[in-house]
């Protein structure tokens, strides 16, 4: 074998091998990059209670409930219903269910996040639903924070005279107990996001 083919082939080793590098190397950078978006969706968000007078398209809606959907819930079980409300009259309803609700009346739409007690675990494990119910709320806020919406949650349960009245306005079955109502429209404008980072309330391994 000629030295001069020896050469083209471990010339061609190394542009190889500087490629599966180059490409290797790309990919812990994008990884590294979506870490921080990801990161940096969360440490941006806010609440917002005030809304511009213009509608949130079903692609967006869809969008958020599906980021509500994804959530982790207790043996798989899904207890969720979600209730989307954009009629106006229905909105002031949510509105006058519950003083820290007034946004509602303003908004383009609302989430009210129920949980379904046909499909909760039994016994002492009912209650899960609550978590459940709440990691979906909490995907549903920084999916709205992503898509550049504002949204507040305003709480429901365990209130029962404001569950009472909104499952009045929603004509909720006994079945759906609302957690809360997650207001959501294009932000008239920006909150500035607290931070919240306090080591005082970690505690490694043991107390």
């Amino acid at each position: 074998m000629s030295s001069k083919f020896i050469i083209i082939l471990l010339l061609l080793a190394l542009v190889f091998a500087g490629g599966k590098l180059y490409l290797s190397t790309q990919g812990r950078n994008t990884d590294s990059t979506d870490a921080e978006a990801v990161l940096n969706n969360i440490l941006t968000r806010s609440s917002i209670r005030a809304y511009e007078a213009k509608p949130v398209e079903k692609e967006k809606i869809e969008k958020l409930l599906r980021a509500g959907m994804a959530a982790p819930s207790a043996a798989d079980k899904r207890p969720w219903h979600f209730v989307v409300v954009t009629d106006k009259q229905l909105l002031n309803g949510i509105a006058a269910a519950s003083p820290y609700a007034k946004p509602a009346g303003q908004a383009p739409m609302a989430i009210v996040v129920c949980g379904d007690t046909d499909k909760t675990l039994p016994g002492e494990g009912t209650d899960y639903w609550i978590q459940d119910c709440s990691a979906a709320s909490e995907n549903i806020l920084l999916e709205a924070h992503a898509l550049g919406l504002g949204a507040v949650w305003t709480g429901f349960y365990p209130m029962k005279e404001r569950c009472d009245a909104l499952a009045k306005v929603l004509n909720l079955p006994d079945n759906l107990t609302p957690l809360n109502a997650i207001i959501i429209g294009y932000p008239k404008s920006t909150a500035k996001p607290k931070d919240k980072w306090d080591e005082g309330n970690i505690t490694y391994d043991k107390f």
